[in-house]
Order: structure tokens, then sequence, then C-alpha cells
């Protein structure tokens, strides 16, 4: 097994002490050497830490103390290194910014389903709604076949976007996806609360569906906020690598484009850059 555990979790719950509950945590985390980002809200806990595999066991351990998270779900991928450079804990509004305050997932929210059971059901073509709820370029390494792009340039789009499925059937049977998915914990709220009555969620958001199906009915790869920007359907980290001005996730192709200068541009921020040097 790869030494280095890189794990995501997050759980909507109400917590009243969020610097305190900050404090703490990262007092251990830099205990164990970890790297990462814990975001706290009064509304939850979001986070994304990497370490050493006996390092990060214990953390778990540690957070699982406290009763609001033990029963925190935990996804797990290895590699040789921490893809991470320090080690942050933030309170925030909102531990995943979509800017309406009235939504609570704690309260209420779509029901999961499934990787297996998603499998299943796009095996027998069954007439389902796939939505994915990821920014573009996110999209743009890969999503589910036939899937629904809302053309997301950030997560706080969504409740604007969702307008323009006014002409969906809102009994429809709609399965929504993310990486982790928090994104769809918090989408699927809105859903519901704008009347859509069959709204689910993929258990786990696509890294738990790539571990428990192998990615079938999946093309491409799996954009990741951390710097092994991609994995492929076995977990794996890919060629991808991020454009240091624009910060878009760039393949084998991009690189040898004549529109790729290391540093300085790529063929997705290209037009702008030039067009300043003309200015």
């Amino acid at each position: 097994m790869l030494n280095i555990s890189n794990i995501t979790g997050y759980k909507f719950v109400k917590i009243v002490d969020p610097y305190i509950l900050k404090d703490t945590l990262l007092v251990k985390a830099l205990k164990y050497s970890l790297k990462g980002t814990i975001l706290i809200s009064t509304k939850g806990i979001n986070f994304s830490i990497s370490g050493a595999n006996k390092d990060i066991k214990n953390y778990i351990k540690f957070i699982k103390l406290d009763k609001r998270f033990n029963d925190l779900e935990v996804k797990t991928t290895y590699n040789e290194y921490k893809p991470f450079r320090k080690m942050l804990v933030r309170v925030k509004k909102e531990i995943i910014s979509m800017g309406i305050d009235d939504i609570n997932p704690s309260d209420f929210t779509g029901d999961k389903i499934s990787p297996l059971e998603l499998s299943k059901l796009l095996d027998q073509s069954n007439d389902i709604v796939l939505l994915d709820t990821r920014n573009r370029y996110e999209v743009r390494l890969g999503t589910f076949n036939n899937s629904t792009n809302l053309q997301l340039d950030s997560f706080r789009d969504f409740p604007d976007k969702i307008k323009n499925l006014k002409d969906l059937d809102k009994d429809k049977e709609i399965v929504m996806f993310c990486t982790g998915g928090i994104r769809c914990e918090k989408a699927s709220a809105l859903m519901l609360k704008s009347g859509f009555s069959n709204v689910k969620q993929v258990d786990g958001g696509i890294l738990n569906y790539f571990k428990e199906t192998g990615g079938k009915h999946w093309n491409g790869d799996c954009f990741v906020f951390d710097d092994r920007v991609a994995l492929n359907t076995n977990l794996q980290e890919t060629d991808y690598i991020l454009c240091f001005r624009c910060r878009e996730p760039l393949n084998k192709i991009d690189i040898e484009s004549v529109r790729y200068k290391i540093d300085e541009f790529c063929p997705y921020c290209y037009d702008d850059v030039i067009q300043r040097k003309i200015k």
C-alpha cells in the first residue's frame, strides 16, 4: 500500500463553537504533520487532508471522539506524497458556497443512492436525469455518459442555472453527482425546495462511485482540488497539470499546443493574455 492517505469528508451539523473547534483541530493536525484544508461554519465541517497512513487514522479517530462527528463518513485515496502544501483550518460563513442562507441540508436533503444502485439503473438504461453539479472545467475532464451539464463557472451559479430546467418534469427522477458529495447534498436541498419531488444524490460522490464500480458508465477522469489535479477511475493520479495563470487543468495535448507557455499562458487563457499585451 502507498504510504500517504488522502481523506475527504464533510457533515452538515450545527456547530456553536466554530472557533474553538478550529483551534482544536489545527493543533492536532499540526501534531500529526498533516496538510490540507478544513472549513468550519455554524452549519458543518468540510475537509480534505493528507498525511502518513497511521497519522490519518489517528486523526480520524480524534475527530470522531466529538459526538457531532462520530458517524462522519470519510473517503480515502492513497499515493506517494502529500498533495497539499500547508495545513489550513478556517471558519467561514458556508462550508460550500451557494449564496443562499436558508438552505440547510441537515434539516432536509435528497435521498442518497449507492454507486452500485446507480450503476444498475444505468445498465438498464432507465429514464433518469443525471445532473452534474460541478464547474465546467471539471466536467471537461470527465462525466457520466449522457449527463446534463449546467455550465457552471462557480457553484454559486447553481441557483440561477436550475431555472433553465423549467421544461423538466418536476416528478422525473433526478440523480445529482459531484466529486465527494457535498455539493449534491446542498444542491439537492435547493432542488426539493424548488419543487422537484424525486431528487437523489450519489452517496460519496464520484470518487466513491469509482471505488465501488470501477467507473462504469463514466467517460474520462475526475478533477480533484489538490496537487494531483485529476484521478482516473482506478483512483490513480493522471498527467494533468494546472495552468499557472488561469488554473485550468491541462492534458498533454494542451501542453504541446503552441498556445501553451509555462508560467505565461495556456490554450484557455491565451487570447486574454495576448489581448492585454496588445493594449
